[in-house]
């Protein structure tokens, strides 16, 4: 998860640390509050309470420092993930929380270095995909369950690389912004809908170190200890709210949604490159991206760690043509920099010798429409569309309680307004309906910003 869901791990345990330990056995009462009950589900969306409705309530929370089950050392034997595998599927079909620690900040890529998941008849097991090699046994298992996760896009990928994916899902991050909560980090959540107090810990560490230390194992735990508690009171609050439709239609197309294509250009997301718009110096930065990044694969390190994003900068704004020149520079002068001098010169000298017609453009040219910035420049009743729509849009979010990039991706609304559909009148509302739905809008998101949208559409052609 994100450092915004960390929880400490301060608490003294009494744990075993034998590895391998079999699953534990159901635990009783934990003494935590209970979720709210469930209210009504045919209430519809609340639009008429007022902003402090959502309000943060004065804090009482009750620390949450020790797990209900002993910590133990993560699973690392086929043998005792087989009998995690056996004791799930014996089990009910109930929700499991699930979370994933990473070490993005310290290895290459975001695969996940221990994965932790609560039921509540098995208790939590603390999983290691690197020494298992992956999870795939568990994926049939737990295909019958709901998966309970928090932020559940940060979290998917790399369980998805690990061998196991949902088939339902519900996100506690995702249902706090439709509810409209002003924070919606997993502690925050837990402390406002189940009274209990989790503290910031080690949720930006380096997980592949191993062994992992005890406190870390106890982090982890708390992770998922009354995930599935927070999601009961989050589903009650959003029937409260009438949006469980909303938040049901958003679990669904995250289960549906394909893998992340590659990004086009990574190399253009380099800290600093907006600054530079001269065509051999971006030469410089993609070749010099493009060298680190195949080193840092190969060491398994995190690209920033084996060269900053402002030496490849400072590189492509000096130019330089010796090695000399290169570890002059003061952001190369650092050991590891000088110890891959040659790597660095050889990225640039490719980049100063290509010929002006493979240089990269100025800009990456998307299938977009331009910047907003740039509208009132091009289309003036296009500008006037968006001015319009965001007016509309912000209105529409305040009087709901939910995010305005949650009611509509910020993008598909460019899209749609820099090039409406080529209708008018009644045709105009089934057409734009169509172009949302095509372009992967929800029902729910649909029915609410496109009288909006068309709104701003038919006003800016009148103008």
């Amino acid at each position: 998860m994100a450092p915004t869901t960390d929880v400490d791990g301060d608490g003294v345990v009494a744990a075993s640390s034998v590895p391998g330990a079999q699953p534990p056995s159901p635990t009783g009462s934990t003494g935590r509050p209970d979720a709210a009950a469930q209210p009504d589900t045919t209430a519809q969306p609340d639009t008429t309470a007022q902003p402090d409705a959502i309000a943060e309530p004065e804090s009482t929370a009750v620390p949450l420092l020790v797990p209900s089950d002993p910590v133990v050392a993560p699973v690392t034997g086929l043998g005792d993930l087989l009998a995690w595998a056996r004791q799930l599927a014996a089990g009910p079909a109930e929700p499991v929380a699930i979370d994933a620690e990473r070490a993005s900040g310290f290895r290459y890529g975001g695969r996940a270095y221990l994965v932790q998941l609560r039921r509540r008849d098995t208790g939590t097991a603390l999983l290691d995909p690197i020494a298992l090699g992956d999870l795939q046994v568990l994926d049939q298992p737990l295909a019958r369950s709901e998966w309970v996760l928090h932020a559940a896009t940060q979290d998917l990928p790399c369980l998805a690389e690990a061998g196991i994916r949902p088939r339902r899902l519900f996100d506690t991050e995702l249902a706090g912004r439709l509810a409209g909560f002003p924070r919606v980090g997993l502690a925050p959540l837990v402390e406002r809908m189940l009274g209990l107090q989790l503290r910031k810990g080690h949720g930006a560490a380096d997980w592949s170190t191993r062994p992992l230390p005890h406190d870390w194992l106890v982090y982890a735990a708390l992770d998922v200890e009354v995930l599935v508690e927070l999601r009961d009171a989050m589903e009650a609050e959003l029937t409260r709210q009438g949006k469980l439709e909303w938040a049901q239609q958003e679990f669904a197309a995250l289960v549906a949604a394909p893998a992340p294509t590659p990004r086009p250009d990574p190399w253009r997301r380099t800290s600093g490159v907006h600054k530079i718009t001269d065509r051999r110096a971006l030469a410089i930065v993609r070749e010099l991206w493009l060298a680190r990044d195949s080193l840092a694969r190969r060491r398994d390190v995190a690209p920033h760690r084996v060269l900053p994003d402002s030496a490849i900068i400072a590189a492509a704004a000096a130019r330089p043509t010796t090695i000399t020149t290169l570890v002059a520079l003061p952001v190369f002068s650092g050991r590891m920099q000088r110890r891959n001098a040659d790597a660095w010169l050889t990225a640039v000298t490719r980049a100063l010798a290509l010929p002006a017609e493979e240089l990269p453009p100025s800009r990456f040219l998307g299938d977009g429409p331009p910047a907003p910035a740039k509208w009132a420049s091009r289309d003036a009743v296009a500008a006037a569309r968006l001015q319009s729509a965001k007016a509309g849009l912000v209105e529409l979010s305040e009087r709901v309680h939910t995010p305005v990039e949650n009611l509509m991706s910020p993008d598909l609304v460019r899209r749609v307004l820099w090039t409406p559909p080529d209708s008018d009148g009644a045709g105009l509302d089934a057409a734009l309906s169509q172009v949302l739905a095509d372009r992967g809008a929800r029902p729910w998101q649909i029915e609410l910003t496109e009288p909006v949208l068309r709104k701003a559409i038919v006003d800016a052609s009148r103008a």
